[in-house]
């Protein structure tokens, strides 16, 4: 292995970049050498690949070969600094090549008539193909000079960079600095079985490959290195963690079904059970018999029935002489559950508080001395749950809804609360998420999918509508209003700009508000205290408002049978899953319900298809694998709460067939040796990789 101290150097020390450069590549991450490495190309071009100047794509980047015109110095109007332009001509058409700065260097290495590679990507600017600051290569006797690479590694760079001749060409000679230093030499984290039986090339190899390819095949070789890499240290880390929940902690095994399951399903069940209803809680069932700890996802759309399921649970633990704890991330949904769970606990004669940060101070001391003395055998709450002075007398069982809210730390914290020994844990989402997704996020936990939906539900009729439509909006409105029923009025967030989120909500609160003069409308955002919040939710469930114009806060979980129509002003803006979460604000009742999307006049074609794909499907899982496709897994998520890495080079969509074998090979490793004796540099690889992310590393 090369010195491992080499990869930490400072970029500014590359020969090439110097201190002002490597200032700005920080803003990429980029510090050290080995960050360097890991910065992948997005694409290459094949300089054998020439597209002629007549079949140029405006946007798509290509390589071009001509001959240079006459270069100009052009001033710019009003502008201290002038331009230089030139052009290409390869026989048949031509192109214009404009730079805009730092330039000079330009004109003294090229001359017109020069035979060039011009790499870059084509803008149509007034019926005139051009580029701006392309990369120009020198052909000698129409040949390229021999010791070049044939193949052309094409980095995501922004202007700033490219402006500080922080281009393409730059990298590479950075790269091939790099290697002349070290050779790419270090250790592998994948172990050389795993390399042999999945075909992978080597590390400094697969480097080599992806930084300073001699043909596009290898360089495809080397991303299916680093593509598999990705996905199986991920795969690593949730398969230990998997085996480590099981293995290292035990739980209380509650063997009795009890006598509280019996009662409430003969006597107090609602309403009869799905079928999909029936298998989930048969599989919780399972889990909880035993002593190892159950860490079980229970994924299913909104209404799909997921909070009497976790009752069941809740009553095996506390018919097993445990308690059980609700965690949910908003004080509104918090209270939704203690009314439902209030509901149905009540008349087997279980306790059940709720305990909230805005619970007063006597009532929560009250809640506490419960919960320690074990008097209370349910509670139900937010991040309080898991305060240093909440203790718990015997907790065996966590519900966590909408788990993807809270962090690993925050879930940990809550389960510490059980000690000595691991509670049963069950997680509870709404947000359908795609098969092989769950197998990349979810890893380490069992998944158990609620596909039926409870009879009786009214379908939403969906609706895409544009602005030339306000008319008709209102009076679908007005008429719903009528009949006694309420709506919500929903828009987006641009996360940016709080300010801006603020006046649209608010602007758009006195347009509804002029519009409906004879009805009362309430406003709710994400700016608002939580009381008041809480109060404005309060009012619209009372039905005391009877328009709820607000952000997306209303999003999840929020019960208003009485609601039937979901206005969303700028639905181009919000993810399709997303908007099937808000549409199942409405629909929860026995009446008709609507839902309408309002976009701008001008939306493109594909904008459209996709927002159609919503009033063509109803089953958040289909919607959500569309969803996945069109935006890609970090937005699908919001990467940082969802507990997954930001990848580099891999994507788990177009890579499903890497991310199996990974899987594959993962699960191979740990089993064959769970602590990784065997693999120490696997080891501190993945030590350091869990640190990077965030991730919850198990060690033995």
């Amino acid at each position: 292995m090369g010195d491992s101290s080499v990869w930490d150097t400072p970029l500014k020390y590359l020969k090439g970049l110097g201190p002002r450069r490597a200032e700005l590549l920080t803003e990429l991450g980029l510090e050290k050498y080995q960050d360097l490495l890991e910065y992948f190309p997005r694409k290459y071009l094949d300089y054998a690949q020439i597209t002629p100047i007549s079949q140029a794509r405006p946007d798509h980047e290509a390589v071009f070969r001509g001959k240079l015109g006459r270069f100009q110095v052009r001033a710019l109007p009003g502008r201290s600094k002038a331009l230089l332009v030139s052009s290409l001509y390869d026989g048949h058409a031509w192109m214009e090549l404009v730079w805009y700065q730092g330039w000079e260097w330009i004109r003294q290495k090229f001359q017109t008539g020069q035979e060039v590679l011009a790499i870059g990507r084509p803008i149509l600017r007034k019926n005139t193909l051009q580029i701006a600051h392309p990369d120009l290569i020198s052909l000698t006797e129409g040949k390229l000079p021999e010791t070049f690479l044939k193949v052309y590694p094409v980095y995501p760079l922004s202007e700033k960079l490219k402006q500080a001749q922080l281009d393409n060409k730059r990298l590479r000679m950075l790269f091939e600095e790099l290697y002349r230093l070290t050779g790419f030499e270090m250790e592998d984290p994948i172990p050389e079985s795993v390399r042999q039986q999945y075909d992978l090339m080597p590390l400094s190899e697969a480097l080599r490959g992806i930084h300073l390819p001699t043909s596009v095949e290898e360089a495809e070789r080397a991303r299916y290195r680093f593509k598999f890499q990705e996905f199986f240290m991920l795969q690593v880390l949730l398969i230990r963690r998997k085996y480590f929940l099981k293995s290292h902690y035990a739980a209380p095994a509650l063997t009795q079904v009890g006598p509280l399951v019996n009662l409430f399903y003969e006597k107090y069940l609602p309403f009869p059970l799905t079928e999909a209803q029936k298998r989930v809680i048969k599989e919780v069932r399972q889990d909880m018999k035993l002593s190892t700890p159950m860490n079980r996802l229970i994924q299913g759309d909104v209404g799909s029935g997921k909070t009497i399921v976790a009752l069941f649970a809740a009553l095996i633990a506390i018919g097993n002489g445990y308690q059980v704890a609700l965690m949910a991330p908003t004080e509104v949904l918090a209270e939704q559950h203690a009314r439902s769970f209030g509901r149905w606990l009540s008349p087997l004669g279980v306790s059940m508080g709720l305990l909230l940060g805005s619970t007063p101070p006597s009532q929560k001391k009250k809640i506490l001395d419960r919960l320690y003395t074990g008097e209370l055998a349910c509670v139900i709450g937010t991040h309080t749950l898991f305060q240093k002075n909440v203790q718990y007398h015997r907790l065996g069982l966590t519900i966590i809804d909408e788990q993807h809210k809270f962090g690993v730390k925050q879930r940990a914290a809550l389960w510490e609360k059980a000690h000595p020994y691991r509670p049963h844990n069950l997680l509870l989402t709404a947000t359908p998420i795609p098969r092989t997704l769950a197998l990349a996020v979810y890893g380490d936990v069992d998944v158990s999918i609620i596909d039926e939906m409870p009879p009786g539900r009214q379908p939403v009729r969906t609706l895409i509508r544009t602005e030339v439509h306000r008319r008709e909006i209102w009076n679908l409105l007005r008429a719903e209003l009528q009949k006694g029923r309420q709506a919500y009025i929903i828009y987006p967030l641009v996360e940016e700009s709080e300010k801006l989120d603020l006046k649209a909500v608010e602007e758009g609160y006195h347009l509804v508000c002029q519009a409906f003069p004879e009805y009362k409308v309430g406003m709710i955002h994400g700016k608002m205290s939580s009381e008041r919040k809480e109060r404005e939710m309060q009012l619209f469930k009372l039905a005391q408002t009877q328009i709820l114009v607000g952000t997306t806060v209303v999003e999840v979980g929020v019960d208003v049978p009485n609601a039937t129509v979901l206005i969303v002003e700028h639905a181009d803006r919000f993810g399709l899953s997303q908007l099937h979460q808000l549409r199942g604000r409405v629909g929860r009742g026995s009446h008709a319900s609507y839902a309408i999307f309002i976009v701008p006049s001008e939306i493109s074609d594909s904008a459209m298809a996709r927002l159609q794909a919503l009033a063509q499907y109803r089953d958040g899982f289909r919607i959500a694998e569309i969803d996945l496709k069109l935006r890609g897994p970090g937005d699908f998520l919001g990467t940082k709460q969802s507990g997954l890495p930001e990848f580099k080079i891999a994507d788990i969509v177009e890579d499903q067939a890497v991310l199996r074998a990974a899987r594959q090979a993962a699960q191979d490793l740990v089993q064959q040796d769970p602590s990784l004796q065997l693999y120490p540099v696997l080891r501190t690889y993945l030590t350091e990789y869990a640190r990077k992310h965030s991730l919850e590393l198990f060690t033995a």
